[in-house]
């Protein structure tokens, strides 16, 4: 029996996800814990209904036939295989679908627009100034609902972070929308949970939970424009290879619509849609060996970049906080 429950315990944990960023079961959002006690409660209900029906059939087959209780029988069947079963998912199934609602919001304290791209996210706030990009990253403030507006740009994707709350699909030509209640601070995993092309195990993205003053700070700062100082090398070398042509950066002339737009890009904590450190060398090698870092991905490498130009180009990205 002690080994039946250790099995059992070991599978709900890998169940859940090992990884705390990415566990579910971590009750670090207040939608999370309604999908964890559905979790729950539609586990008892399968184990009532599994004991229930192996133990009628148990019970039938071990007991002596009587020719004389053909209708005791049929109404054993009736209540015991179809009636009760029927009314006991429906019951499930009509409390489930009521759960919808809590991650299906249409309103909350903050509004943040994601398109999922190919591999990689756009963010943007909706703020009363103005939106606010930025890309790969989500930020959120503890204790606020924050209303998602999901979409897609080429192929259906699918918003999750599995520690704040359920997954919702983001499909091109059609927004879709979710809440996020969070409770604690910390960094979220977030990911894509459908596949949807070479990259797919490769789409994430980091979800940092602040305190409100925190959050709010960083909002105001992510609002303003780049601080780029005239003739600078970096910046030169930038738009010398067409950088600026696929990749925005508020307050110069380059203004991209293609690309994640690189604004404060050394402020992120990671690189590549959250699979790499924001680092000098990870950034250089992004550059010169893009495809090797991120299979598939539209961005082409720069390969022939070296030397001057290319310690340049790095630290020009690394000074946009």
């Amino acid at each position: 029996m002690g080994r039946r429950i250790a099995l059992f315990t070991g599978l709900l944990l890998a169940l859940s996800a090992c990884d705390g960023r990415h566990n579910w079961m971590a009750g670090a959002g207040a939608e999370a814990a309604t999908v964890e006690r559905l979790f729950i409660v539609l586990m008892i209900g399968a184990a009532v209904i599994w004991t229930a029906v192996v133990g009628a059939a148990v019970y039938a087959h071990t007991r002596r036939a009587h020719p004389n209780r053909e209708r005791e029988a049929r109404l054993f069947v009736i209540w015991g295989g179809a009636v009760l079963p029927t009314l006991l998912i429906g019951a499930l199934l009509v409390w489930g679908l009521t759960i919808l609602r809590d991650i299906t919001a249409d309103e909350g304290d903050l509004t943040v627009r994601v398109d999922g791209e190919r591999w990689w996210w756009r963010v943007i706030y909706e703020t009363p100034g103005g939106d606010v990009v930025t890309a790969n990253e989500i930020r959120l403030p503890v204790g606020s609902t924050t209303l998602f507006r999901l979409t897609a740009d080429d192929v259906i994707h699918s918003f999750w972070v599995p520690a704040l709350g359920g997954k919702m699909d983001m499909i091109p030509g059609r927004e879709t929308t979710l809440a996020l209640t969070p409770v604690k601070t910390g960094n979220w995993g977030g990911l894509c949970a459908e596949f949807c092309g070479g990259a797919h195990a490769l789409m994430r993205f980091d979800t940092v939970v602040m305190e409100p003053a925190a959050f709010d700070l960083w909002l105001e700062q992510e609002a303003q424009p780049a601080q780029v100082a005239a003739g600078d090398p970096g910046f030169e070398v930038f738009l010398d290879e067409g950088c600026g042509a696929c990749h925005a950066i508020r307050g110069t002339e380059a203004a991209g619509p293609v690309g994640p737009d690189l604004t404060h890009m050394a402020r992120r904590e990671r690189l590549g849609a959250g699979i790499y450190d924001m680092t000098a060398a990870n950034v250089s090698r992004w550059i010169t060996d893009t495809h090797a870092m991120k299979p598939d991905i539209d961005m082409p490498p720069y390969p022939h970049l070296d030397g001057a130009r290319l310690e340049a180009l790095v630290d020009f990205l690394m000074r946009l906080e």
